[in-house]
């Protein structure tokens, strides 16, 4: 491989991984506005509009279909969501108090044990009361971050709608544009290796979709077994950090879970942790199957590309891993990267 391929795949990687993170918006409308493609062609063809008009419609159709969802779906929710923060101070107090008498029962049962005893007891007891301390505080500190991250959801989301337009618009001047960059006699196979990737991206948000639906119900209906409030909430936030792999609903049912057993609320933090099992091995099962069924790759592939995308660069390490999986085969199917080894 030349250097100059080496470079050409570094600076991709590279902007595959600002896509994801400062040009999440931008790739997210790209992505809707190629989904919006067939609606505009229909608009030109039968309806006899010009590109502007077609993409302006397509895009005011998907806005006003997207907030009827977020109002039908999202209200509920929403006061929910309300509802719990406006709980979560009250929740934080009991937490903290509830340390501080652990720690004073526990000075009392030893009271009468050696000094040497004593003080390694007491150190332990330290280090748990400072640990304990700062979960409660980290938990507390997320949500105030997310509370403070409205204002930029709501800017990322006006920005999101623009970029639709914009997208649709310009779509088929991009792709032109793409294509200038390659000999006329490669452009076949490249607007080949762009067939295959919409398909396969869109076959990887679609599982993604299933996925997160299929928890949801799954949570929600674990929670309304235990008559936990704000079940619509939680189930909310367990898809959130269910996007960490192996255990990302493990943050959030584990020390919940954990925390009740200790107050004597056996019942329901042992069904918490039964509910933590059932998703995590729902997920690790379901997972690779739905998502290479989706994006035409093997259920061991898709697994491998989850963790170490994770592994190295994170959460969002979560999506590019696959993605980089879907381009690779996409080229291939194209019939780039055909070199056999030699011996």
């Amino acid at each position: 491989m030349s250097i100059r391929s080496i470079v050409l795949i570094a600076v991709g990687l590279l902007l595959i991984y600002l896509m994801f993170t400062a040009g999440s918006p931008f790739l997210l409308a790209l992505i809707v506005a190629i989904f919006l493609e067939p609606l505009n062609s229909l608009f030109i063809r039968r309806f006899r509009m010009n590109r502007l008009a077609a993409s302006a419609v397509s895009s005011a159709l998907f806005t006003v279909l997207l907030l009827g969802l977020v109002v039908l779906l999202g209200i509920k929710v929403v006061a929910e969501v309300i509802a719990f923060l406006g709980n979560l101070p009250d929740y934080f107090e009991n937490a903290s108090d509830f340390i501080d008498n652990l720690v004073q029962d526990a000075k009392g049962t030893y009271a009468n044990l050696p000094p040497d005893t004593i003080n390694t007891l007491e150190s332990y007891l330290t280090d748990l009361t400072s640990a304990l301390t700062k979960m409660v505080g980290s938990l507390y500190k997320t949500v105030l971050s997310f509370a403070s991250a409205l204002p930029g959801i709501f800017i990322f989301f006006i920005v999101f709608l623009v970029a639709v337009f914009m997208f649709s618009y310009s779509l088929n001047t991009m792709k032109n544009t793409v294509l200038s960059f390659f000999e006329e006699s490669s452009r076949p196979q490249v607007d080949q290796v762009l067939g295959n990737l919409r398909k396969s991206i869109f076959g990887f948000l679609r599982s993604q979709i299933i996925l997160s639906a299929m928890t949801y119900v799954l949570s929600l209906i674990g929670l309304l077994i235990l008559h936990i409030k704000y079940p619509m909430a939680i189930a909310l936030l367990i898809i959130v950090v269910d996007v960490l792999p192996i255990l990302g609903t493990g943050s959030v049912l584990v020390p919940w879970a954990g925390y009740l057993i200790l107050t004597g609320d056996v019942y329901t933090g042992s069904g918490l942790i039964v509910l933590f099992l059932v998703i995590t091995v729902f997920r690790r099962i379901v997972e690779p199957k739905v998502l290479g069924d989706s994006i035409g790759i093997g259920a061991l592939p898709a697994l491998i590309s989850l963790y170490v995308g994770f592994k190295l660069v994170g959460v969002i390490g979560v999506f590019i891993g696959p993605l980089i999986v879907i381009i690779y085969m996409a080229a291939r199917q194209a019939g780039l990267f055909q070199n056999k080894i030699k011996l």
